[in-house]
Formats: C-alpha cells, structure tokens, sequence
C-alpha cells in the first residue's frame, strides 16, 4: 500500500523538478543574445548555435563573446567540428578569404596574387588607389587597372587611357602635353528661309539665304562651306488699284 504511494511521490517530484530546470534554461536562453547557444553576462556568448562563428569583440577593455553568420572585416572563419571561429587576418592584410589568402592590403602594402608587400615585382605597377600590383598595358608607366593608363612612357602619345605611338583618325599629336587632340572641324547650322526679292533691274532680281557658324575649325580641321546663298527671281507685278483704272 505505502510502496505505491511512495513512488507516486518520487515521480512527482522529479517532474516538478524538471520542469523548474525547463523554466531556468529558458529563461537564461531568452536571455542570450542571437546565435548563443549559451552565454554568460560577463562574459557574453559562450557557445553558438550550428554554422555560426564565434569571436571575441572588445567591450571597452573587456572582450566579449558573440555568434555571427560571417567574419567582420581583417577576420576569416575557421570551421571546425567542435566550434567554428573568426580568425584574425595576418597583420599586412586588410581582409583575407583564409590564413594565406590576402583579399585586400592596409595603405602601404599592394596585394599581389594574395599576399601583400611593400613593394610590386618589377613590370608591375603599384596602384595606390586599389592598393594592388597591377599589370599595364605596353607602353603605359602607371595605371589604375590594365586597360586604364595615366602616364605613358616619353615617346609615346596619351589618348582616352590609351599609349599611341601616332595619334589615330580624327585626331593630332600635341608634342608638348604628348597627347593626342580631337581635330576641329567646321559647323555650321540649317539654311534660314528665303529673303524678299530684292529688284536689280527690270523684272528680275535676287533673293538670298544664310546659315549661322557654329563652330570654326581647327587649322588642319574641315574647313566651312558656304553660310550665304544668292539665287536669281522674278519680281512680282502688284495689281493696279481700281483709282488708276
């Protein structure tokens, strides 16, 4: 009789027992920031949910624990089966895919098949705007990328990030800048109607038509046609008014 009873209670209490260990776990769970697994208010996260990463982010002088989908910048993450976690780049490196994969430089170094260096291998330019070495067309001295010059070598002329040994169609060399400039050809506007016939002796006389300059050229440029015309015409006859008659 007693034996029954007294298991009854057992089983009770461990139930109630579960379910305040249900409540404190969920509390604390709630409690975590995103992405903890489990986590202290000291120290923050202390363990993270699956495919995430951990790193340790500085809260004044204290560092704290935090779960992320992906690494922050100057960081790579490392998986591993117990824990995947963010893995500071090397010290010349900016950002990198993995431990000896640089993906971009601090200012002073230039990345170069994903190592960065104080310096490019020779052929190479050091583009201190991307901050790589970066591989110039023939003739070119420093580019911002290979089909991109901004200096070309001394005998050479500049056009449009291009090195001309001569300047191409429509164009013409500047020795002094050596550069290639645009030639200026003639421009002139549409025609104006006809004037009035102008009487120039008996029954015939002229009209004439003009259109505006608008653009003179340079001296080895098209040169301008026309921009006034002159054309023969017969002067009308005014009717005689009725008082003549």
């Amino acid at each position: 009789m007693w034996i029954p009873l007294l298991i009854w209670i057992l089983h009770f209490m461990n139930l109630t027992k579960g379910l305040e260990n249900t409540r404190r776990s969920s509390s604390v769970s709630r409690l975590c920031p995103a992405g903890c697994a489990t986590c202290s208010a000291l120290n923050g996260c202390l363990s993270c949910f699956p495919r995430l990463f951990f790193h340790l982010e500085l809260d004044g002088m204290r560092q704290r624990g935090a779960c992320l989908s992906s690494c922050p910048r100057g960081h790579y993450g490392r998986r591993s089966p117990h824990i995947s976690t963010c893995t500071r780049c090397k010290v010349d490196c900016a950002s990198c895919f993995s431990e000896n994969f640089c993906t971009h430089c601090h200012p002073g170094h230039f990345l170069f098949q994903g190592k960065c260096a104080n310096s490019c291998p020779y052929g190479l330019t050091e583009n201190t705007v991307l901050r790589e070495c970066t591989v110039c067309s023939p003739g070119c001295e420093v580019c911002v990328r290979r089909n991109m010059c901004v200096r070309c070598r001394a005998d050479l002329y500049f056009l449009h990030g291009q090195c001309h040994l001569t300047c191409p169609m429509g164009f013409k060399p500047d020795v002094r800048l050596m550069q290639c400039i645009p030639k200026v050809h003639c421009e002139v506007g549409e025609w104006t109607g006809w004037g009035p016939c102008v009487r120039k002796r008996s029954m015939m006389g002229q009209e004439t038509r003009n259109r505006q300059l608008l653009r003179s050229p340079s001296d080895d440029g098209d040169p301008c046609p026309h921009v006034s015309e002159i054309r023969k015409c017969v002067i009308k006859m005014r009717p005689k008014s009725p008082s003549r008659l």
